[in-house]
Formats: C-alpha cells, sequence, structure tokens
C-alpha cells in the first residue's frame, strides 16, 4: 500500500471554485427573484472577511506541511477554517427558505451515510481515481462559469437545478475518495500524520454537497 498525502489536492483547489460559482449562482438566485431581505453592511463585510481568511488559511493547510502537522497550531488553524467556512454556509443558507435548508441537511446526512457505509462494503478502489476526479472538477468549473453567466441575465429554474444536482454528485464522489484515503485499506492512504488534511477535507467535502443540495431544494420551492 502507498501512502498518498497530497493526492487530489489539485482537485480539492479546484472545488474551491466550484464553491465560489455556486455562491455566486445564490446571489444571482436572490437578485433574480427578489424574495429574499438585503444582507446588511456588518453582514456583508463580515462575509468578505470570512472568505480571505477561509482562502488564507486553507492554503496554509494545503501548501504547508509545517504548519498542518505541528501541534497545537495545526488545530488552532483548522478551527479558524472551521469557523470561517461555517459562517460563509450560513451566510448562503441565509438566503433561502428554512425548510429548503432543513432538506438540504437531511439529504446531506443521508448521503454521509450512504458513502460510509459504502466504502466500508465495496471492492472498487476510488483513490486511484484522483487525476479522473481533476478533470471532472475542471469541467464542473467551466459549467458553473457558463450557469452563472445565463443565469445573471434571465434565472432558468432547471438549468440551475440541473447544474446543482451535477456539482452535489461530483462532490459525493470526492467524499467517497476522500474517506477511501482515511480508511487506509486500498492503494493509496493518508499517512497518519495527515489527519487534519483528512479532517479538513472530510468537511470541505460535506460543506460542498450541502450547498449544491440546498440549490436544489432551492429552486424547486421557487418553481
Amino acid at each position: 500500500m502507498h501512502v498518498c498525502t497530497f493526492t487530489g489536492n489539485q482537485s480539492r483547489s479546484l472545488s474551491k471554485y466550484t464553491l465560489a460559482s455556486t455562491g455566486r449562482l445564490c446571489k444571482f438566485n436572490n437578485n433574480a427573484h427578489n424574495t429574499r431581505q438585503k444582507q446588511p453592511p456588518l453582514t456583508t463585510a463580515l462575509l468578505c472577511l470570512c472568505s480571505g481568511i477561509f482562502v488564507v488559511v486553507y492554503c496554509i493547510l494545503i501548501c504547508c506541511k509545517e504548519p498542518r502537522r505541528r501541534f497545537p497550531w495545526n488545530l488552532l488553524l483548522l478551527g479558524v477554517f472551521t469557523l470561517a467556512l461555517s459562517y460563509m454556509a450560513g451566510t448562503i443558507s441565509s438566503y433561502y427558505e428554512t425548510k429548503a435548508v432543513f432538506v438540504a441537511m437531511g439529504v446531506t446526512a443521508v448521503i454521509c451515510v450512504a458513502v460510509t457505509l459504502f466504502c466500508f462494503q465495496t471492492k472498487v478502489d476510488f483513490t486511484s481515481c484522483g487525476g479522473l476526479l481533476c478533470i471532472v472538477s475542471v469541467l464542473l468549473v467551466v459549467l458553473g462559469i457558463v450557469t452563472a453567466v445565463v443565469l445573471s441575465f434571465k434565472y432558468v429554474p432547471w438549468l440551475h437545478m440541473l447544474y446543482a444536482a451535477i456539482g452535489a454528485i461530483v462532490h459525493t464522489l470526492f467524499l467517497v475518495y476522500n474517506t477511501q484515503l482515511l480508511m487506509g485499506n486500498r492503494q493509496l492512504a493518508l499517512s497518519p500524520e495527515e489527519y487534519i488534511y483528512g479532517a479538513l477535507s472530510l468537511y470541505i467535502d460535506v460543506v460542498d454537497i450541502f450547498l449544491f443540495i440546498l440549490q436544489i431544494s432551492g429552486a424547486a420551492d421557487l418553481d
């Protein structure tokens, strides 16, 4: 068994662009329908601040081995990253109806349980698919940009839902990939010293899946 520390890092970085596209789509959704309350200036400022912190801490944790492995700095950075991403996800969720948010949470929980059970049962090795996932991520980013441009001119619910569904599927595959890396019984596995990277990857996967499912449930409510 090979030990993989950074397999799929390029894919994870590309998925962050997908997450950014998700945020833009939510904004277009809000502007097109005028059904959400305007965010106060303080909320917007905090969102920008958290976005900056998110990018900086994410780059440190991914690119710098020493801070990621040294206790207690690794836990501190992971905590700051978690708070920043949680605030960003919470702010995006505030644009949607409460029902849509709860539906997204429930579906995300079911997906996480299903993926965990699948990874324990399947003999298929997803850890060898890092290159394929990277290519899929690039295609998803391109699709996200095209969708964002189209929705900025005219909101098309089915197109929004289609993009969100594809994004949810892609990030579910990422969740399978990273879960198998953590399990360590496949061709590739994370080093035990990279538990922070493992936690970071899983958390991002879950949040991305939630945001894409939220777009689906939110668009369905507006239909």
